[in-house]
């Protein structure tokens, strides 16, 4: 269960329950679908903006209760009739993912966490909403723990993202351990680039804990399927400390037997 983009998603799950697939389903088309605008392909960043603002005009139509067709929204409009999902949370998505065209680094924490609240955290979100336990507290869990898999994705990732000039380590944490964008683009893995790394994946480590209770408050098979996610997330941030910061020529992943461990620490959670 590698922590990527969306690919983490619980898409048709054995551990779900059967009624919530249809919806989860229907999120994840559209938040795939949109991610891949902003992502793939060769477009130019105006056409992936102007196809991001189609979405958005979509969403504006489901909100105003026109008639929307097409493989991803009308199945998405009748889900989000019939569940009552907040139209915000999509709009989110989209926000973040038209951000990745023109935002390519981070001058804080604090910005790279704003972007998780808007990239990852509407999926925990509206995963509360299917299962009916959307609580204050429960949304706060689910935030720290789909941020901390976004987090998870990044450092997991740095040397990938690099080949696209983007750079989600915060600017203030390279400065602060003495790390520049050369020793990226040169893979240069030093003492200091090894502190700035176990810096971020102790953080991470730390967020990914606190959400971790969220997995007694959701029913059955959802409760399964967060314990799941929770311990992937931590077994990469394992992973990726294990390879000593050289995440350059070793990319930090689990392998199909990592399950029987994962299933193992889930029971103890």
């Amino acid at each position: 269960m590698p922590v990527d983009h969306y690919e983490n998603f619980p898409v048709a799950s054995l551990l779900l329950p059967k009624r919530l697939r249809r919806p989860i389903e229907a999120i994840y088309r559209f938040a795939r679908s949109a991610d891949d605008i902003a992502d793939e392909g060769d477009a130019a960043p105006a056409e992936r903006l102007a196809s991001l603002a189609e979405y958005n005009a979509q969403l504006e139509r489901i909100a105003a209760g026109e008639p929307v067709a097409g493989p991803i929204f009308s199945p998405l409009a009748r889900e989000i009739a019939e569940w009552k999902l907040p139209l915000q949370l999509f709009r989110d998505l989209l926000d973040a993912f038209a951000q990745d065209v023109v935002k390519t680094r981070y001058a804080s924490y604090a910005e790279v966490l704003d972007y998780c609240r808007r990239s990852a955290n509407p999926v925990g979100r509206l995963l509360l909403h299917l299962v009916n336990r959307a609580t204050d507290e429960n949304l706060q869990r689910s935030d720290a723990i789909c941020s901390a898999l976004q987090l998870a994705n990044f450092w997991q990732d740095i040397a990938i993202d690099w080949q696209k000039d983007r750079v989600y380590l915060p600017q203030e944490d390279l400065a602060r351990f003495g790390v520049s964008e050369s020793q990226i683009a040169g893979a240069v893995c030093d003492d200091n680039w090894r502190q700035l790394l176990a810096f971020e994946l102790g953080r991470t480590r730390d967020l990914m804990q606190s959400g971790a209770p969220l997995v007694h408050e959701l029913p059955g098979r959802m409760g399964w399927e967060i314990r799941f996610t929770v311990q992937g997330g931590l077994a990469i941030l394992e992973r990726t400390a294990a390879v000593d910061g050289d995440i350059f020529r070793y990319r930090p992943k689990l392998r199909a037997f990592d399950w029987l461990l994962l299933g193992g620490r889930a029971l103890m959670m």
